[in-house]
């Protein structure tokens, strides 16, 4: 089972979908922004990934400047960024691609290929 949360305007989002279908994979895509993903599935997430809660964050984004969450990050406790993180979709890192046993974080083609196509 294959899913992808995304946020349909951005471009590396779009490379995400791109590999996905060029590659004939059968997977759920999810508008990150629409369908903001809860804090206990968020919790899951970061559990059964190889990344902090830290990481889930699009730091480059403008929620999160405007938010001024690069001062704030090392202070909030780990319930604290997951239900900052789950308030809006803005702020998760994307896309986001969620495997049975392995979250990949952003796109990056040679971790797609690793994960999905060995």
């Amino acid at each position: 089972m294959i899913t992808f949360y995304e946020y349909s305007k951005c471009t590396t989002c779009r490379k995400g979908k791109k590999f996905l279908t060029d590659h004939d994979l059968d997977f759920t895509a999810i508008d990150m922004v629409e369908n903001v993903p809860s804090k206990d599935t968020l919790k899951g997430l970061v559990d059964r990934s190889s990344f902090s809660s830290d990481d889930f964050f699009n730091k480059r984004g403008g929620k999160f400047k405007e938010l001024g969450l690069k001062e704030k990050l090392n202070n909030m406790s780990e319930d604290e960024k997951l239900e900052i993180l789950s308030s809006d979709g803005m702020l998760i890192k994307r896309p986001m691609l969620v495997l049975d046993d392995e979250v990949l974080l952003g796109f990056k083609e040679e971790a797609y290929k690793n994960a999905l196509l060995n």
